[in-house]
This record gives structure tokens, C-alpha cells and sequence, in this order.
């Protein structure tokens, strides 16, 4: 079982082995971190928690049960009533739709409990997992795209209350 929670302070040891071991399986498909992320780590987690504070991001952790992270699914750049949605998921646990549920729940979150409206996102086009996780969480197409000289898509989504979902307060 696993649970999303809002990303926190103690979460930054648990966070910085996901980040670690999955850093060769991440660079396949987006852009590494690079040597300095890790080397300060500790800054940067401080940094985004205090930007987390402001409103200005939200991010979150996928947690099992052991408090092991498995995933991260980010609302970055809040402004206007929308975020740029961005997810990573663990090589041990792809494949098994952890991606699709926690950008669910976030999507939920986003309306509900931050007031977002829109979120969008991008992935390249040969980065399938990414593109079947966003076509079933409701994201359509916008148009093609460069990344870092990639070919890819940018992609949005319009935030609706699903049937028998709270409306946001």
C-alpha cells in the first residue's frame, strides 16, 4: 500500500536515497539532476519547503509502507490557477500504475485543496510511460515541443469536480 503525502523535512533522507538510486534510470528519460543537486542536497530540500510555504509549489512524495519513497509527483510554478505537473516513479515500481494514481490524487488536490483550475505538463515522445500516465489522467495534447533537444509534447489538463468529489472550499 501506498500513501501520497505533502512533501516535509523528515521526508529529506528518504528523499535523497529515492533520488540516488534511481539517478541512471531518471537520466534515460529527463534531464539528470546533476552532481551539485546531491552534493547539496540539504540547501536545496530547505529551499523547496520554504518555496512549498510561500504557495509558490506543492510538491509530493509516494510512500509505502516501510516509508520507503517510490515516487514524487510535483505541482510547480503556481500562478494564476495553474501548475506544471511533474512525476517521477522508481525503477522497482514502474510499471505497476503508482504514476496513474498518485497524478489522480494530485489532480484532485490541485482543484480541491489549492484551487488550481489547469495544470500542464511535458514529456518527450519517446518517454511512453510518461504519455500513457497522462492520457488516462484526463491530459490532452497541446502541441509538439524541444526539450533540450528532444523531441517532445506539452500537455494540459482542465480541472473538473468529479461525481460525488467536495467541492473546493
Amino acid at each position: 500500500m501506498t500513501r501520497l503525502q505533502r512533501l516535509r523535512l523528515d521526508h529529506a533522507p528518504a528523499l535523497l536515497d529515492f533520488e540516488q538510486r534511481n539517478r541512471a534510470y531518471f537520466a534515460a528519460s529527463i534531464s539528470d539532476r546533476g552532481d551539485h543537486y546531491f552534493a547539496h542536497f540539504t540547501e536545496r530540500h530547505h529551499e523547496l519547503l520554504a518555496e512549498q510555504a510561500a504557495g509558490l509549489h506543492h510538491f509530493h512524495v509516494l510512500v509505502d509502507t516501510d516509508g520507503e519513497i517510490l515516487g514524487r509527483v510535483n505541482l510547480i510554478d503556481v500562478a494564476n490557477g495553474a501548475a506544471e505537473l511533474g512525476y517521477r516513479i522508481a525503477e522497482r515500481a514502474a510499471g505497476r500504475g503508482l504514476a496513474t494514481r498518485a497524478v489522480r490524487e494530485v489532480c484532485t488536490l490541485a482543484r480541491t485543496e489549492y484551487g488550481l483550475a489547469t495544470l500542464r505538463a511535458i514529456t518527450t515522445l519517446d518517454n511512453i510511460g510518461s504519455r500513457t500516465v497522462l492520457a488516462r489522467t484526463g491530459f490532452g495534447s497541446t502541441g509538439e515541443l524541444d526539450l533540450n533537444g528532444r523531441p517532445g509534447l506539452s500537455f494540459v489538463r482542465h480541472l473538473r469536480a468529479e461525481p460525488g468529489e467536495p467541492s473546493p472550499s
